[in-house]
């Protein structure tokens, strides 16, 4: 019963979190795009409309209420199962936002499968190694983790497409097309999101690695013999794995919430471009949609994340 009670108390916690994040995220939207100086309207008729023009589509557009009132009336639709309209091509947003995330999906997949074993061999180099190597391998991640995106990608199109002519520059996707279609075209994307990552993770892990590494029980094993990769792999990895779970949850969602400079380079069409695309079109709808999907991601994610933390924390201490 203590088990239930506690397992209904965690999920009301992260449903009340989720729901107080989106309703924070929404209403900041909204505030947001408000405050830039032109709206969907000025958009939609190339800034060249008349003023009693602009009144009228405003008014259609319901561009003219308060912006409460606006948030409330987006708010309503979302409770009812309907993201809305866009504001410039008037298209339904979920038919907008449906194929990108799609997109943006198998991306991050992709993303963090490359990031996570790259991740790992970095922990191990980092807290494992002698100190003279360590400290080499954690200079190496910090460096890794703080080079901007945009310079990831620029090197990457260099060396990857201009020099050895291995990938396409860009990632964009045929008409009606998916990735799947043309795995070729996720390798670019991927890797700029993934290496970053794997480097900011592998860094944080790094340390928990190294307190690992020093524990009495390790000490044990190589005082029978256990060396290599068997030494690392049974008697340190399971001791880091809490830290793991909750390190692939955040560059999971971080992958996701952050791939908007990748995919607008690239050329990707995914949520992060679509997101760019309406944000200059000042389309408020979308933008709100594509930020309530990005929040509720980090959300469930780290919430997922802590419980499988928490439940290899008991299974250990039980052992």
């Amino acid at each position: 019963m203590s088990a239930a009670v506690s397992l209904a108390r965690a999920g009301g916690v992260v449903l009340a979190r989720a729901t107080a994040t989106a309703v924070v995220v929404s209403a900041a939207v909204f505030a947001a795009v408000s405050a830039l100086p032109s709206d969907a309207a000025d958009t939609r008729t190339g800034g060249r409309a008349s003023a009693e023009t602009l009144a009228q589509l405003r008014e259609t557009l319901g561009l003219d209420a308060p912006l409460w009132q606006r948030w409330g009336r987006w708010t309503t639709t979302i409770l009812n199962g309907d993201w809305g309209r866009s504001l410039v091509t008037d298209r339904p947003v979920v038919d907008l936002v449906a194929p990108r995330l799609q997109a943006t999906a198998v991306l991050t997949a992709v993303a963090v499968t490359l990031a996570v074993p790259l991740a790992l061999a970095l922990a191990l180099a980092v807290g494992t190694t002698r100190p003279r190597s360590a400290r080499r391998w954690a200079a190496f991640a910090t460096a890794g983790a703080a080079v901007p995106q945009t310079v990831v990608v620029a090197v990457l199109v260099v060396v990857l497409s201009g020099l050895l002519g291995w990938l396409p520059p860009l990632s964009l996707l045929p008409p009606g097309g998916s990735p799947a279609d043309r795995p070729d075209l996720l390798v670019l994307p991927a890797l700029a999101l993934a290496l970053p990552a794997a480097a900011w993770a592998g860094g944080l892990l790094g340390g928990a690695v190294a307190d690992a590494w020093s524990a009495p029980h390790v000490r044990d094993a190589v005082a029978r013999g256990v060396t290599g990769w068997r030494l690392r792999t049974r008697h340190v990895l399971p001791f880091v794995l809490s830290p793991a779970i909750r390190a692939v949850a955040v560059v999971t969602a971080g992958t996701a919430t952050s791939a908007a400079v990748v995919e607008t380079m690239l050329g990707y069409q995914g949520l992060g471009e679509l997101l760019v695309t309406a944000v200059a079109g000042r389309d408020t709808p979308v933008v709100a949609a594509v930020g309530l999907i990005g929040a509720l991601v980090v959300v469930a994610g780290t919430a997922l994340a802590d419980m499988a933390a928490a439940a290899v924390e008991v299974r250990r201490d039980h052992r």
